[in-house]
C-alpha cells in the first residue's frame, strides 16, 4: 500500500550512528545519507545493522530513537526522514493513514520480561513479587506499555508502578541505575544490558508478542537507499543479526 504526501519541514533531534565530527573532511559530502526513525527497543541492533550497511552503500546512517507513537505522529506531520520502524501496528497505522508510507514490512518480534538489578536485591522472582516493590514500566500509550498492561491483566496483577516511562530504554535505565527494584521491558533490552541486569521470564508472555514494522517514507530524499535499508533489515543476514540480539522471527 503505497501512498504519497508532500513533505512538510519539522525539526527532529537526531542521534548519529557513528558520532559527530569524524574528520572525514570534504570527502564526507560524497557519501549518501540515510535517516532512520525507530522504536527505542531497536537502538542496539539497528546500530549493529548499520555497520555493514554503511560499508556496502558508502553511506552514513543517522538514527532517531524513541517511542513508536511519537515517531509515527512526527512523520505523519511531515517530519524529515527516510525510514520508519515501529514496535506496533497501531503506531505504523498513524503514518499509513497520513499517506506517508511505502509498503510496510513485518521484520521481527519481541516478548516482555522482568528485569532486576544485578544480584536481585529485592528478591523479585515473578510478577506476583511486584506488589510492595519499587517497579517501573512504559507509559500506557506506547507499545511496551500496552503490552505490559495486557500481560499484567492476563496474570491478575494489580500492583501499581512507581513510575511510567516514556519508552522501554527509559524503563531499563531506571533498573540499571538501581532506582527501581524491577522493570518490565523487552527480552532484547535485557540482552543489550548484559550483566547489569538479570532477566526473569514471564510465563505466557509469548501470548502478547510485540511485532516490528518497517517502511520507507514519502518524504525521503533518497527513496532507493531507504528501500535498501528495509531490504537489508528483512534479509536473511539482517534477520540473523536480529536473532542474535534476541528478537524473534516475524
Amino acid at each position: 500500500m503505497k501512498r504519497h504526501l508532500a513533505a512538510l519541514v519539522l525539526v527532529l533531534p537526531l542521534a548519529a550512528c557513528g558520532g559527530g565530527d569524524d574528520g572525514k573532511g570534504a570527502d564526507s559530502t560524497d557519501r549518501a545519507e540515510l535517516t532512520v526513525l525507530a522504536a527505542a527497543s531497536l537502538t542496539d541492533v539497528f546500530g549493529d545493522l548499520a555497520t555493514d550497511f554503511e560499508k556496502e552503500h558508502d553511506a552514513d546512517v543517522t538514527f532517531s530513537f524513541g517511542s513508536s507513537t511519537d515517531l509515527a505522529e512526527q512523520v505523519a506531520d511531515g517530519a524529515p526522514g527516510d525510514v520508519l520502524a515501529t514496535a506496533d501496528e497501531t503506531s505504523m497505522g498513524l503514518a499509513e493513514d497520513a499517506g506517508v508510507t511505502g509498503e510496510v514490512e513485518t521484520f521481527a518480534t519481541n516478548v516482555l520480561t522482568i528485569v532486576v538489578p544485578k544480584g536481585n536485591p529485592a528478591g523479585i522472582e515473578s510478577l506476583d513479587d511486584l506488589e510492595g516493590s519499587t517497579w517501573v514500566r512504559c507509559a500506557d500509550e506506547v507499545p511496551c506499555g500496552k503490552v505490559a498492561v495486557a500481560v499484567l491483566d492476563a496474570n491478575g496483577i494489580t500492583a501499581e508502578p512507581a513510575s511510567l516511562e516514556e519508552d522501554v530504554r527509559a524503563t531499563l535505565d531506571k533498573v540499571v541505575s538501581g532506582e527501581a527494584d524491577a522493570g518490565l521491558v523487552y527480552a532484547t533490552d535485557a540482552v543489550a544490558a548484559g550483566d547489569e541486569v538479570e532477566a526473569i521470564e514471564i510465563p505466557g508472555a509469548e501470548d502478547e508478542l510485540t511485532s516490528y514494522y518497517a517502511t520507507t517514507l514519502a518524504q525521503s530524499e533518497d527513496a532507493d537507499l531507504a528501500a535498501d535499508w528495509v531490504a537489508w533489515v528483512t534479509s536473511e543476514e539482517g534477520r540473523a543479526i536480529l536473532q542474535d540480539a534476541g528478537f524473534g522471527s516475524p
